[in-house]
C-alpha cells in the first residue's frame, strides 16, 4: 500500500539542515563488488604514510561543520567531545547539526546532492554505496593517514568501507540486531525467563493476552524490523544469505514462508499489528507510551541502542539484554555490519583539520568522552580509551558481544537502500504494512518484495 511522502515535513527538515549547513567482519564481503574491491585494495589498507605530508593548522581561524543522528545521550557526548576538541585547537570552531533518525537520511541525501553536507559526517554504511558509488561525495581517508591513525582499525573493518577503491569512511563500530526484554512485564504475565525459542515467543503472546490484556505484547517491531527479523528467520531455516552476487537467493515461495512467520507472530499476539501501531501515532517505539509504560515488553534492535530503550522506560529495573533466537538448524541467521562510519565530504574546505577531528573523536581524547554512545568502538585505541574512562556501557558491550558471537551471514549494503527501507514510501513499508492491513496476500506481498529488491540490485 503505497503512501505519499510528506513533502512538507521533509522539506522543512531539509531546509533546517541546509541552513545549518546504526562474525563482525563478514559484512565486507556482502556483494561481489565489495568483495572484489576489498581484494584489489587489501595491500593499500596497510597505511604507512599519506600521499603527501599534512600539517594541522593551529593558528588561522578555521570553521568546520559536523552532523550526526541519534538520541539525547549521543548528542550530549558529541557536544562534550567537540568542546574538548576546540579547547585543544582554539583556532578551530566546530558547528554541529544533529537530530533523530526519522527523516534524517532524506535530508542528508538532499544535502549531499547539493554538495552542502557537513564537513565531517556520521554516515550509515550503505550511504557509501548509494550516494558515493564512484567516490564522488567522500574523500579517501588513506590520503590523510598521517593525521588519522588508520592502523587502529583492522583491515577487515576498513575494507567494509572501501567503495570505488576509496576508504570513504572509518567504521565507528560494528553492530547487529538482538532482543531486549522488559522482564518486569514478563513477570507480571507469569514468565520468569527471557524467550529463547519460537515456541517461547508464542507462549508469551498467549500469556500476555490472557493475564495482562489485549493491549500488552511481548514484542513490538516496525516495518524495517519485520524485514530484518524475517531475513533472520529465513537465513536460519534455509542456511543461505539473503543476497549474494547481487541476486536475492530466495524464491517467492520461500519468502511466503517468511511472511507467514511474521503473520504467525501477529496471529498469536506476540507482536501488535501494523494498523494498531500506526493508530498509536508515534515516530519510534522508544517514544511510544506503550513502551514507556511496559505494555510493549520487547524490542528487536541494534546492540548500540540498548541504553536508548532502557532510558525510555518509566521503570527500567527489568530491562534485560536477551539471547539470539535460532529459528532453524541450517544457520544462526542474522548479520553484522558497520554500524555507522565517519566520513569527510569532498566539499570540505579544511580536510586536514577535519581528519584531525575524526582522529580526536575515535582514537584520541574524544573517544573517552564518546564511550559506547555510537556502539562499541571499532578503533583499538578508541576502545582502550573508552574502557579506561569507564565509558563503555555494560549493556551495549553485553549486547554487542552476544551479537558478534552468534551471527553467520554477510549483509548486502543495498539491503538498506532508501528505496527499500524508507518508512513512508519504501518497499519494506509497502509490503509489511500492506500485508498486515490485509491488502496483500502473502503471495502478492512476496512478489512485490522480490521485485523491489531485484530492481534495486539491478540498478547497481
Amino acid at each position: 500500500m503505497k503512501k505519499a511522502i510528506s513533502l512538507a515535513l521533509a522539506g522543512a527538515m531539509t531546509a533546517t539542515l541546509l541552513a545549518g549547513c546504526g562474525g563482525a567482519a563478514s559484512s565486507s564481503a556482502a556483494t561481489s563488488e565489495a568483495a572484489s574491491t576489498a581484494e584489489s585494495t587489501a595491500a593499500s589498507t596497510e597505511e604507512a604514510t599519506a600521499s603527501e605530508a599534512h600539517e594541522i593548522n593551529t593558528t588561522d581561524p578555521i570553521e568546520l561543520t559536523i552532523s550526526w543522528w541519534g538520541g539525547d545521550s549521543r548528542h550530549e557526548a558529541y557536544q562534550k567531545a567537540l568542546e574538548a576538541f576546540q579547547a585543544k585547537y582554539p583556532n578551530i570552531k566546530v558547528s554541529a547539526t544533529y537530530g533523530a533518525w526519522s527523516g534524517w537520511e532524506e535530508a542528508q541525501s538532499t544535502a549531499l546532492a547539493a554538495n552542502q553536507g557537513a564537513d565531517v559526517m556520521q554516515v550509515n554504511w550503505n550511504w557509501l554505496y548509494q550516494y558515493s558509488p564512484t567516490g564522488e561525495k567522500f574523500v579517501d581517508l588513506r590520503d590523510y593517514s598521517d593525521v588519522i591513525d588508520l592502523t587502529q582499525w583492522t583491515d577487515a573493518a576498513k575494507d567494509a568501507c572501501i567503495v570505488a577503491d576509496s576508504l570513504q569512511a572509518v567504521p565507528i563500530s560494528m553492530t547487529g540486531r538482538i532482543f531486549y526484554w522488559n522482564m518486569n512485564t514478563f513477570k507480571e504475565a507469569g514468565i520468569e525467563e527471557v524467550p529463547t525459542t519460537y515456541d517461547d515467543l508464542i507462549a508469551a503472546g498467549k500469556a500476555f493476552q490472557e493475564k495482562l490484556g489485549d493491549d500488552y505484547y511481548p514484542l513490538a517491531i516496525g516495518q524495517y524490523d519485520r524485514m530484518i527479523l524475517m531475513t533472520f528467520y529465513l537465513e536460519s531455516k534455509y542456511g543461505k544469505a539473503w543476497v549474494e552476487n547481487n541476486e536475492c537467493q530466495y524464491t517467492e515461495e520461500e519468502i511466503v514462508d517468511g511472511l507467514n512467520f511474521i503473520k504467525s507472530l501477529e496471529d498469536n499476539h506476540v507482536i501488535p499489528t501494523r494498523p494498531s501501531m500506526i493508530a498509536a501515532g508515534f515516530d519510534s517505539i522508544d517514544k511510544s507510551q506503550e513502551w514507556i509504560d511496559g505494555k510493549y515488553a520487547g524490542i528487536f534492535e541494534w546492540d548500540s541502542s540498548a541504553n536508548k530503550y532502557q532510558g525510555a522506560l518509566a521503570d527500567n529495573s527489568g530491562f534485560t539484554v536477551g539471547e539470539e533466537i535460532k529459528f532453524g538448524d541450517k544457520a544462526n541467521g542474522g548479520f553484522s555490519k558497520v554500524s555507522m562510519g565517519m566520513a569527510i565530504t569532498t566539499s570540505c574546505q579544511h580536510p586536514v583539520e577535519a581528519a584531525a577531528l575524526i582522529d580526536f573523536l575515535w582514537n584520541g581524547e574524544g573517544a573517552a568522552i564518546m564511550g559506547s554512545e555510537c556502539g562499541i568502538p571499532a578503533s583499538a585505541a578508541g576502545l582502550a580509551a573508552a574502557q579506561a574512562a569507564d565509558a563503555v556501557k555494560p549493556l551495549v558491550l553485553e549486547a554487542n558481544t552476544k551479537v558478534l558471537a552468534f551471527v553467520d551471514m554477510p549483509l548486502d549494503p543495498y539491503f538498506e537502500s532508501s528505496k527499500l527501507k524508507d518508512t513512508t514510501d519504501g518497499v519494506y513499508t509497502d509490503v509489511f504494512d500492506g500485508y498486515s492491513y490485509g491488502e496483500y496476500t502473502a503471495e502478492e506481498a512476496a512478489e512485490i518484495l522480490l521485485d523491489g529488491v531485484s530492481e534495486v540490485l539491478a540498478a547497481v
